[in-house]
C-alpha cells in the first residue's frame, strides 16, 4: 500500500500532467481560432474550442499577448519537428518540402497579426523572430538538401530565401478572397522541381 507521501506525489504528478495536457489542448485550440479569426478572436471562442471555460484560457495566460507569444512558439516548434518526421514518412523528399510548406503557410497565417498584438514590446518581437528563424531555417536546409541530393529539385536555393519567399507571397492575402498565396507558393515549390 503506497504511503501518503507516495499518494500525494503521484497526485501531484498527475495535476501537473493535466495541466500540461490542458496547456497543450488550449495552444491548439487557439492556433485553429487565429488561422480562421486572426489573433483578434474573441477568448470565448478560443474557450469553446478547447471545452474549457473562459477562466481557464486566462489562468494559462493571463493576457492576449501572453497566449499569441504561446502560440507563435508551440506553433515554431511543431513545424521545426514535423520536417524530419515528414522526410522519414513521405514518399519522397519533394513530397515531404511540400507537406512542410504547407505546414509553414498555416503558421504564417497564424502570425499574421503578431505584430500588432505585441506593439508594445518591441524587443519580445525580435526574439520570437530570432527563435523563428534560429528554429525553421535548418529544417527548411534539411528538407532542402535531401530534394537536392534525390535529384528531385535542383541545387542552390538557400533556405532562408525560399522561406523569405514563402512569406512575402502569403502576406498579400489580407482579406482578399481574389488572392490565394497556397496556390503561389505551390507554383514556386513546382519552379524547383529539377527539369526531367
Amino acid at each position: 500500500m503506497p504511503s501518503a507521501s507516495e499518494s500525494k506525489g503521484a497526485s501531484a504528478r498527475s495535476t501537473r500532467s493535466d495541466a500540461v495536457r490542458n496547456r497543450q489542448v488550449l495552444l491548439d485550440a487557439a492556433a485553429e481560432v487565429f488561422v480562421a479569426s486572426g489573433v483578434d478572436a474573441p477568448i470565448r471562442e478560443i474557450a469553446a474550442r478547447a471545452g474549457v471555460g473562459t477562466g481557464t484560457v486566462y489562468r494559462h495566460f493571463p493576457t492576449r499577448a501572453d497566449l499569441v507569444v504561446a502560440v507563435y512558439r508551440h506553433q515554431v516548434e511543431a513545424c521545426a519537428e514535423a520536417g524530419p518526421a515528414l522526410l522519414a514518412d513521405s514518399a519522397s523528399p519533394f513530397a515531404a518540402l511540400r507537406a512542410w510548406t504547407g505546414l509553414f503557410v498555416d503558421f504564417l497565417v497564424t502570425k499574421h497579426g503578431l505584430a500588432d498584438a505585441m506593439r508594445a514590446d518591441s524587443g519580445g518581437f525580435e526574439a520570437l523572430h530570432a527563435y523563428f528563424l534560429d528554429r525553421l531555417v535548418p529544417v527548411c536546409a534539411q528538407l532542402l538538401d535531401a530534394a537536392a541530393d534525390a535529384g528531385e529539385t535542383a541545387p542552390g536555393t538557400q533556405a532562408y530565401e525560399l522561406m523569405r519567399g514563402i512569406g512575402n507571397l502569403c502576406a498579400g492575402s489580407d482579406d482578399d478572397p481574389r488572392y490565394d498565396p497556397r496556390r503561389l507558393v505551390g507554383l514556386l515549390l513546382q519552379g524547383l522541381r529539377q527539369a526531367e
